[in-house]
């Protein structure tokens, strides 16, 4: 299958395929990080929220490379502290990373909370959704597409009930060990890009030394992580995000391989066996979130 250097979401817009995510980059490095994926790695796509305590580093990092901010597609997400107020949220991140706009503005989790980071069930979620299209709408100039991330089917069939905004994307954990295909299938059917987190299972991750991952990667010459970033790359209305500090890992995860249906399959099939969550939901507060695979699962 080809790999894609773009998507197109729902608002015409084109989203670059490959993104650094900065999920854990602190401040002190990932200003460096930015920089450097964008000035010396040839990255388009910067991908942040306002819950990693890093938007003020990103946007010095953007600034820093010297590419044009239209030629960056930035995303950022709405805390979940911040489902209350999701307009002083937006301009509180635009502030801190120091741009008149963003491409791409995420509910970071369906997960209302309290300051002190407890479940705030005074608040329904999906009235946080209709809360951002209402920010959009009168803020174009601010904020170019609205999504959502870590939806599950079943949540995400209820917010399309009862919105008819179809968010332009939706973010969740992806991996051979957590594929997900029910999610990816809804999404494809309702023309929602879907977006991969922690497409290498999180840090120092079973995958890397997983047989059938280091066999496709020896095929092909290339480092495991590689083929674990391309998975989502040779996918239609796909794109995928991978994190880190490091300048020589920043330029060797954008080299992304060609891989067969075959190989994806093969791949995809890890799950059978190896099956985990880097991120499960129920620190929210909220128990499964409608994930299947964490049903009647006791918090970790």
């Amino acid at each position: 299958m080809p790999v894609y250097d773009y998507v197109t979401l729902n608002t015409g817009d084109k989203m670059p395929v490959y993104g650094l995510g900065t999920w854990k980059s602190k401040p002190g490095e990932v200003e460096h990080a930015v920089e450097y994926a964008l000035k010396d790695a040839g990255y388009r796509h910067i991908d942040t929220a306002a819950g990693y305590d890093n938007e003020t580093e990103v946007g010095q990092g953007i600034k820093a490379s010297g590419v044009k901010r239209e030629d960056i597609f930035l995303t950022t997400k709405l805390n979940n502290p911040d489902h209350g107020d999701p307009e002083e949220a937006l301009l509180s991140s635009l502030q801190k990373l120091d741009t008149p706009y963003l491409d791409l503005w995420l509910m970071h989790w369906p997960a209302p909370m309290t300051k002190d980071w407890k479940a705030n069930k005074n608040i329904d979620w999906v009235d946080t959704w209709k809360a951002m299209v209402n920010v959009k709408k009168l803020n174009p100039d601010k904020v170019k597409a609205i999504g959502v991330s870590n939806v599950s089917v079943e949540y995400l069939t209820r917010l399309l009930e009862n919105s008819d905004y179809v968010p332009a994307v939706n973010q969740i954990e992806l991996h051979p060990s957590c594929p997900q295909p029910d999610i990816r299938k809804l999404c494809k059917e309702k023309g929602i890009v879907v977006t991969a987190y922690s497409p290498l299972g999180s840090d120092n991750s079973p995958l890397l030394t997983n047989e059938v991952v280091v066999k496709i990667a020896e095929r092909h010459n290339v480092h495991p992580a590689n083929i674990l970033i391309s998975i989502w790359a040779n996918m239609e209305n796909t794109t995928v995000i991978s994190k880190s500090v490091s300048n020589a890992r920043i330029e060797s995860n954008k080299k992304l391989v060609n891989l067969s249906d075959e190989e994806i399959e093969e791949l995809l099939k890890i799950s059978e066996k190896q099956r985990f969550r880097a991120c499960n939901p129920e620190w929210t507060g909220y128990g499964d979130l409608g994930f299947p695979d964490r049903k009647g699962v006791k918090k970790d």
